[in-house]
């Protein structure tokens, strides 16, 4: 039998969470156009992690073969974290994170197409109550109303992310997570860096304390903490612990913002992560027979 993991390691994951979780607050305090503001992330991430990598003396050098993917990697962070964001702008942080949160169940559906591994038939159902969830998320099934686009960007940003997630699947038993966030984050920098000299009007000092935030705070420290809770955990366990995120971000809205979500939203995200969760616990389920 395999030992339980140690409580501590769990508390460690859940600061890692509620870390990631101040997205969604940080991003409604921010008043910078979305190119502007993801840049910034990635170049106060980047710098760190760059810095962190330098200090761990992990190598940096990448395989030429390897040079594609990491840039086709960053390239997905970077629509991941611009569709996410406008779907924070245009409702609340509870419609926000829930509908991101639909990426295991799209993961689910992406990886037999593109990895050719066996389809499970439960994702159908799985997939139909992902749909109910998101009908009570949603007022009115009409692109004039703006939640309604924020849940087709949050589910857009859910299918990048899940695309971004098993293309680097493959390469993280080669490289250090660190060293794989970092050049994710040079490659948003390098194709959003025109856009500095593309809008007008921006004042990134002013809007400097909120950015270090979301840059510090939010990527290299919650996302590094993630990434050495992987080390503690099976991906599946990560990802049935993971669920808990979008609480703490909606925890996070109310208590900072006074941004309560409505019964619709509250019935409406707990359909969608029953989902996450039956999926998770029937992966790991499956998973443990395999072992067994």
């Amino acid at each position: 039998m395999t030992k339980h993991p140690q409580f501590k390691y769990i508390i460690e994951l859940n600061i890692a969470l509620i870390f990631m979780a101040t997205s969604g607050v940080l991003a409604r305090y921010i008043e910078l156009p979305l190119t502007i503001t993801i840049v910034t992330r990635a170049i106060i991430a980047g710098i760190l992690l760059f810095a962190f990598c330098i200090w761990k003396g992990f190598n940096l050098k990448i395989k030429k073969q390897d040079l594609p993917m990491l840039a086709l990697s960053g390239i997905l962070m970077g629509l991941h974290w611009l569709t996410y964001f406008e779907a924070l702008r245009l409702s609340n942080v509870a419609v926000g994170m829930i509908s991101l949160f639909t990426f295991p169940i799209i993961t689910s559906f992406l990886e037999p197409l593109l990895l050719k591994t066996p389809f499970q038939r439960i994702h159908l159902l799985l997939g139909l109550l992902v749909l109910v969830g998101i009908y009570f998320l949603v007022p009115e099934f009409s692109f004039e109303h703006d939640y309604t686009k924020a849940l087709a960007y949050g589910v857009l940003s859910a299918f990048v992310y899940s695309l971004r997630n098993i293309i680097v699947k493959s390469k993280t038993s080669n490289y250090n997570g660190s060293i794989l966030m970092m050049y994710q984050m040079f490659t948003i920098v390098i194709i959003l860096s025109p856009f500095f000299f593309i809008e007008e009007n921006i004042d990134v000092m002013a809007q400097l304390p909120a950015n270090l935030a979301l840059g510090i705070i939010t990527t290299a420290i919650g996302h590094t903490l993630f990434l050495y809770s992987l080390k503690k955990f099976s991906v599946t366990s990560t990802s049935i612990m993971s669920c808990i995120q979008p609480v703490y971000g909606i925890v996070l809205a109310i208590i900072f913002l006074n941004e309560l979500p409505d019964s619709n939203s509250i019935i409406g995200g707990f359909i969608v992560l029953l989902s996450v969760i039956l999926e998770s616990l029937r992966s790991l389920k499956t998973s443990r027979s395999r072992v067994n």
